[in-house]
């Protein structure tokens, strides 16, 4: 059966984590910003929020955790705040259905974002996972794609990343490579 083309936004997602293992870490921040299906931003503002962790909880991060979101100062602004997982959970999943109605329609986006996926597929977030697509729309695919079949002058234009690792400029940076490679190799102008 031929594919047919889709209108759905996509639910651009970033999380920052006190590390990368679903059983024993959590999600410190997180910001979302929804585009239309030709990336187009549908609210400039999106949702952020910093949640609420005990010095306990952020003394038990790694080495690299540490010393970046020390450094970025997400780890006092989680010292903080006074968000907790269920609020921020509540809050993002009413901010999505504003702009995506239909549920199971539209997908989530960004850079690796299994990852992201996999802890918001724990609970309290949950049920934002469950809103939309099983399908995912990861950026980092297409780069990597890029990276094996694509010349070398499309490579070497394609947009600089920097690796700031904090979530709302993680999603411009993801967006802005989404944009490159569209013109580039599916609506060249």
């Amino acid at each position: 059966m031929p594919e047919s083309r889709s209108t759905q936004p996509l639910v651009w997602i970033d999380c920052e984590m006190t590390g990368l293992d679903t059983d024993k870490d959590t999600i410190m921040s997180l910001c979302c910003i929804i585009t239309d299906y030709e990336l187009n931003l549908l609210d400039g503002k999106g949702y952020e929020a910093v949640i609420h962790h005990t010095r306990d909880q952020l003394d038990a991060m790694g080495e690299w955790c540490t010393s970046h979101h020390g450094d970025s100062g997400l780890t006092q602004a989680c010292l903080d705040s006074t968000v907790t997982s269920e609020q921020a959970a509540k809050e993002l999943l009413a901010y999505i259905q504003t702009h995506v109605p239909d549920r199971r329609r539209s997908l989530l986006a960004g850079n690796t974002v299994h990852a992201d996926q996999r802890f918001l597929a724990k609970e309290p977030w949950k049920p934002v996972v469950g809103w939309l697509h099983h399908r995912i729309f990861d950026v980092s695919a297409m780069k990597e794609a890029a990276k094996r079949w694509a010349s070398v002058e499309v490579l070497k234009q394609s947009p600089r990343k920097e690796g700031a690792h904090e979530a709302r400029k993680d999603i411009e940076e993801s967006i802005a490579e989404a944009r490159y490679y569209r013109e580039v190799f599916f609506a060249p102008k």
